[in-house]
């Protein structure tokens, strides 16, 4: 089998992406430091046409060169927006519609694998800080936690190694 060009991808321009139909899901970074780990949430969400993008807290916004090294452009053509308070951002959210979702270990947490999503739902999906996970206060206007299952000795995963888990299950689901 031969490796396939960039140019034999069919892949859509910046402008073809905007027009495109969207995932219903809404990706909030909440509190997020590293700006690789924002890049590379991008280039997910670029990949699997997630419909915005909600920058939080201390959460840095592009333009920014180290954003760009993992979002190799996808910054470009994801749309997105900064709220200072993730809370804010999720009331906008839920008065538009949205199911509010933290990724977040808790004592009711629902697993990846045992989530439905529900075709008809618009989903706000909210990943957390490198270190903390998603603020309690932020997990308390979330109306349900999902967990990603781990087996091993530690308790975490990266947040980008999140997002990418979580996107593409919920990509897999809405496309079934």
């Amino acid at each position: 089998m031969r490796k396939l060009k960039n140019n034999e991808m069919k892949r859509l321009s910046a402008e073809e992406y905007k027009l495109a139909e969207k995932l219903p899901v809404v990706v909030i970074l909440d509190n997020v430091r590293s700006l690789n780990n924002i890049g590379s949430v991008f280039r997910t969400a670029d990949a699997l046409r997630i419909e915005k993008i909600y920058l939080c807290g201390i959460t840095a916004t592009p333009p920014h060169r180290d954003i760009h090294k993992t979002a190799l452009g996808a910054e470009d053509a994801v749309p997105w927006k900064y709220v200072e308070s993730t809370e804010e951002a999720l009331e906008v959210l839920k008065s538009d519609g949205y199911k509010l979702l933290a990724i977040e270990q808790t004592e009711s947490s629902t697993m990846l694998h045992q989530f439905q999503v529900k075709r008809d739902e618009r989903l706000a999906i909210v990943f957390g800080n490198e270190v903390k996970g998603v603020q309690q206060e932020v997990v308390d206007c979330c109306e349900q936690c999902i967990e990603i299952p781990q087996e091993g000795t530690k308790h975490s995963l990266n947040i980008s190694v999140s997002a990418g888990m979580v996107l593409w299950e919920f990509y897999r689901q809405f496309r079934k």
